[in-house]
C-alpha cells in the first residue's frame, strides 16, 4: 500500500481491518496512551478475525496525523514488541514499518504501521478473548470462542465431528443406516463404528459422536437442531413471501438430505423445450453442478455453529446456497479450485467410500471424490449452461454463499 492509499484509508476512518491510535508519551518516554492492555486486546482482536493494520501516531477520533517523536521510535517499537510477546498468548507475530505522513500543516510526521496477520491460532490478550467486528473489538462469547478454536484447532487436536453428543445413546443408532458401513468378518459393529469415528468411548461406554448422529440416526435434529437444510423457491428475483411457490425443511441423515435437496431443485427448476426436429430440453441448471454444490455444503459446513443452517433459495434467475462457517484451514475463495482441505474429515472420508450415488449421470460412484474436484465441476458445468460463472462469497467469516446463475430460456420459434 503506497502513501496515497494509506492516507485515503485514514481519511475514511477505522473499519474491520484498520485501527488508528494516537500515541501520548511522558517526558521519560513511557507510554501514557494507549494502555498496553487495551492495545493487546486490539491487536489480538484483529488476529482472531481477518487480520488488518494498526497505525500508531494517528488520532482515531479526528483522524489527524499526530505522529511519534523521531527520537522515540525505537523505544515505541520495543514497547510494541513486548506487548505482542508478553501480553498476548500465544505471542503474536506482526510486521512493522516506520514511515512519514504529512500532518494538517503538511509537515511530515513519523508513524508506525503495524501489519497484523490473519492468524492460525486463537490469541488471548490481557483482558480475555476478542475478535474484530466492524470498527470495534468484541469479547468472544463462550460458544463463539469454541467455534473459533474448532476452526483454528492446533494440529487438528480439536475435531468437532468426533466429539460425543450429550444425551445420545448407542441404542439411538439405526441398524439399517449402519448396514452399508459394516464389512463382514471385520469385527463387531461397535468395533467397526468406533474405527470409523462414529462411536467414541466415555467412562467405559461407547457413545455416538457428532458424525455418528449425523449419519446413523433417523432424526439427527433431535440432538443437533441446526443439522438441516432450509429450502425455498420463489417466482421472482427476491426473497418475498408473496412470491414463494415451494418450501421445505429438509432433515434426516445427511445422505438423505443431499438427495432431498437435489430433488427440491429438480422439482422447482424450469426446463423449457423446443421441437424443431425432435424435442430438445434447455434446463436452467446443470443437475451435476447442483449435486456437487449440495454435497460440498453438507460435507464441509460448520456443524458447531449453534442455529446455523444450510439455506437453499431458488429464484427466477439464480440459486443461492448458504453454508454455515468460514472456509476451513485458512483457505481462501480464490484457492478453492486448487485445494482440498476438508473441515469434516470423517464425513468426507465416509462419503467418498461408503455412500453410493443414486442417480445416473452424476459423474461418480460415491457422494464425494477424493480428488476434490467438486468445486471445479460446479463452476465449469454451470458456466457451460448459463454462460455465467458461479460466484463464491465468504460472508464475514461466518457463512459461505454460492450463487449459481440460471440459463436463459431458448429463443421463441421464429425470433430473430
Amino acid at each position: 500500500m503506497n502513501i496515497e492509499q494509506l492516507q485515503q484509508r485514514i481519511r475514511l476512518g477505522e473499519d474491520s481491518t484498520l485501527e488508528l491510535k494516537k500515541l501520548v508519551l511522558r517526558d521519560d518516554g513511557k507510554t501514557i496512551e494507549p494502555h498496553s492492555d487495551g492495545l493487546s486486546d486490539e491487536l489480538a482482536a484483529l488476529a482472531n478475525a481477518k487480520g488488518g493494520m494498526l497505525i500508531l501516531g494517528v488520532d482515531d477520533k479526528t483522524r489527524e496525523i499526530s505522529g511519534i517523536a523521531l527520537a522515540q521510535l525505537d523505544r515505541v517499537e520495543a514497547w510494541l514488541t513486548a506487548i505482542c510477546n508478553d501480553r498476548i498468548k500465544p505471542p503474536l507475530d506482526v510486521t512493522t514499518h516506520h514511515i512519514e505522513l504529512p500532518d494538517a500543516q503538511g509537515m511530515p510526521q513519523p508513524v508506525i504501521v503495524v501489519e497484523v496477520p490473519h492468524s492460525l491460532w486463537v490469541h488471548q490478550s490481557a483482558n480475555g478473548y476478542f475478535r474484530r467486528v466492524g470498527h470495534a473489538k468484541r469479547e468472544l462469547t463462550p460458544d463463539a470462542l469454541a467455534r473459533l478454536f474448532q476452526q483454528r484447532s492446533q494440529a487438528r487436536i480439536i475435531r468437532f465431528e468426533e466429539q460425543i453428543v450429550p444425551g445420545v445413546e448407542i441404542t439411538d443408532i439405526d441398524s439399517l443406516l449402519i448396514r452399508p458401513l459394516l464389512r463382514p468378518d471385520d469385527g463387531t459393529p461397535e468395533q467397526q463404528l468406533r474405527r470409523l469415528h462414529l462411536l467414541a468411548e466415555e467412562n467405559g461406554r461407547l457413545l455416538p459422536t457428532v458424525a455418528g448422529v449425523l449419519l446413523c440416526t433417523l432424526e439427527p435434529q433431535r440432538w443437533l437442531r441446526n443439522a438441516e437444510i432450509i429450502a425455498a423457491a420463489y417466482t421472482g428475483l427476491n426473497n418475498d413471501a408473496d412470491d414463494q411457490i415451494d418450501a421445505k425443511v429438509i432433515g434426516g441423515p445427511l445422505d438423505r438430505q443431499i438427495w432431498d435437496a437435489l430433488h427440491f431443485v429438480r422439482r422447482n427448476m424450469r426446463t423449457p423445450a423446443r421441437k424443431p426436429l425432435g424435442r430438445i430440453d434447455y434446463p436452467q441448471y446443470s443437475i451435476r453442478a447442483v449435486f456437487e454444490a449440495i454435497v460440498n455444503a453438507v460435507a464441509h459446513r460448520d456443524y458447531s455453529i449453534y442455529g446455523g443452517r444450510i439455506r437453499l433459495f431458488m429464484f427466477a434467475d439464480r440459486i443461492e446456497l448458504y453454508s454455515p462457517g468460514a472456509l476451513p484451514n485458512t483457505m481462501q475463495v480464490d484457492t478453492m479450485t486448487a485445494m482440498s482441505l476438508p473441515r469434516n474429515d470423517v464425513l468426507c472420508s465416509l462419503f467418498a467410500t461408503y455412500y453410493p450415488v443414486q442417480e445416473m449421470g452424476l459423474s461418480r460412484n460415491t457422494l464425494m471424490d477424493r480428488r476434490g474436484m467438486g468445486v471445479k465441476i460446479t463452476l465449469d458445468e454451470s458456466e457451460s449452461i448459463s454462460g455465467k460463472r458461479p460466484v463464491y462469497e465468504n460472508l464475514d467469516d461466518m457463512e459461505l454463499k454460492l450463487t449459481i446463475f440460471a440459463a436463459s430460456p431458448p429463443p421463441e420459434k421464429g425470433a430473430a
